[in-house]
């Protein structure tokens, strides 16, 4: 590859009207992030000096959407095809610039594929990434030489039977050297069976100079697909699954179903972890080795320590669970949980903003807030931390070896002692010392002959 600057352009500008939404095509997700922002990514990745976004529909969202990424916006008023949409580029293009062109709705294209289309380049002006289809169907065709010279791109609407019978096509994405490409568009015209400015037409026009036009291929076909409706979007969503559960695979997980695996981020996996089905993994996820993620849970942007298993139906936000800690079934961390060692939080458990330490244990039915919870403390069924007092929130601190009855409440700001102990029921208002008991609840009453009300109407 040269060592003159990499510009790229990244082609957004289409309404996607097929995809029969108000949203731009290009910021309908796969993996739960906008397929140009997958582009976009791919492009810092190569070490992109310039980065050109054309746009058109939708702008405003475009740029509400895109606010994080440094990229000069560059708007087709009129989208009159390729060819005028890098046209619009062309104040922005130095001549000794290397001109990567991307498709925003292109998401899955890898930056070693474009790596390899950059190196094909070397000194000449011009490189294409080619892909060979089993039905090239719409795609422009490739035509070569009987040496294998390539010699131009003929569209599918424009293409006699010959050349409908070739497979190699056009994936729109090419390197060129910056002054030749002003040169070429400066010479487009739009005289074909669309009307439009094709910027494939500049092949031809490189040839007819004499340019030995240079190509590289992609690993596999999704590399190079677009989505023009939401079948394509699905099937664009899948084969990124696919490829991050090979990933995972590779990396030394064991995916009971990889197509039931989702993948929505940056997922490190250790040795010997096993996900079981309907599994979603968001943000940033660390599972270390010996991990056991059962089926239906959600993980988004936590971390998982050595041996520690997540058990069904189970929700994780924002947490770091330690080593041979155990989640659930049917548990939810909320963001700045933390589990330590050997901690245990059981069914229908909510935390957050905790820390239960080494060996605490909370099995079922209870709310943990703005807590910390100290070693082998036992947290009985029903407890609530009230750390909610309609304005602010306050903190409740329970000590190592601790039991909390069942359905305590904990009104913070308070603290339980180290060994102390709340009975069933009570409602805990002040701090209760180390190895105390502390019972507050009301004294029972029974009353004899109460009448227990009936429905109206009846006697």
């Amino acid at each position: 590859m040269s060592e003159s600057a990499l510009n790229v352009v990244v082609l957004a500008a289409g309404k996607g009207t097929r995809m029969r939404s108000n949203l731009p095509k290009v910021l309908h997700p796969v993996a739960n992030k906008p397929m140009v922002a997958h582009v976009l990514d791919t492009a810092l990745g190569l070490g992109a000096e310039k980065l050109q976004l054309v746009f058109g529909h939708g702008g405003n969202a475009l740029q509400r959407a895109l606010a994080d990424y440094n990229v000069n916006w560059v708007e087709q008023a009129e989208q009159l095809g390729t060819g005028h949409a890098v046209q619009q580029v062309v104040p922005y293009i130095a001549d000794d610039d290397t001109v990567l062109i991307l498709y925003g709705d292109v998401p899955l294209t890898r930056p070693e594929t474009l790596k390899g289309l950059l190196d094909a380049k070397g000194n000449s002006a011009l490189a294409l990434l080619t892909v060979t289809l089993p039905d090239p169907t719409g795609y422009g065709r490739i035509e070569r030489t009987s040496s294998g010279e390539i010699t131009g791109i003929v569209e599918h609407k424009d293409a006699n039977p010959d050349q409908l019978a070739i497979n190699e096509v056009n994936t729109g994405m090419m390197a060129v050297q910056g002054a030749a490409l002003k040169r070429w568009l400066g010479q487009l015209n739009n005289h074909n069976a669309q009307g439009e400015f094709y910027l494939t037409d500049i092949v031809a026009m490189a040839a007819k100079e004499g340019v030995q036009i240079q190509s590289a291929a992609p690993r596999d076909i999704p590399e190079v697909e677009g989505a023009n409706n939401r079948i394509q979007l699905a099937a664009l969503e899948r084969a990124y699954q696919r490829r991050q559960a090979d990933a995972l695979m590779m990396a030394g997980a064991t995916l009971l179903d990889p197509a039931r695996v989702d993948v929505r981020g940056l997922v490190r996996v250790g040795e010997d972890v096993v996900i079981d089905v309907n599994v979603v993994l968001e943000g940033n996820v660390t599972l270390g080795d010996g991990v056991v993620i059962e089926p239906n849970c959600l993980i988004r942007n936590s971390s998982i320590a050595t041996g520690a298993r997540i058990k069904a139906n189970s929700v994780l936000e924002g947490s770091k669970i330690g080593e041979h800690a155990q989640v659930g079934p049917f548990a939810r961390l909320r963001l700045g949980t933390e589990l330590a060692k050997e901690a245990a939080v059981g069914n229908f458990v909510e935390v957050k903003k905790s820390y239960l330490g080494q060996g605490a244990k909370a099995g079922h039915l209870t709310y943990l807030g703005d807590a910390t919870i100290g070693a082998h403390a036992n947290i009985g069924a029903g407890t609530i931390t009230c750390n909610y007092d309609g304005v602010n929130k306050h903190q409740t601190e329970i000590g190592a070896g601790a039991f909390i009855g069942s359905n305590s409440s904990l009104v913070a700001p308070v603290k339980v002692g180290e060994q102390a102990i709340t009975g069933a029921g009570s409602v805990i208002t002040t701090d209760v010392p180390n190895a105390a008991l502390a019972v507050g609840r009301a004294k029972q009453r029974n009353i004899e002959g109460y009448k227990r009300p009936t429905k109206k109407g009846e006697k």
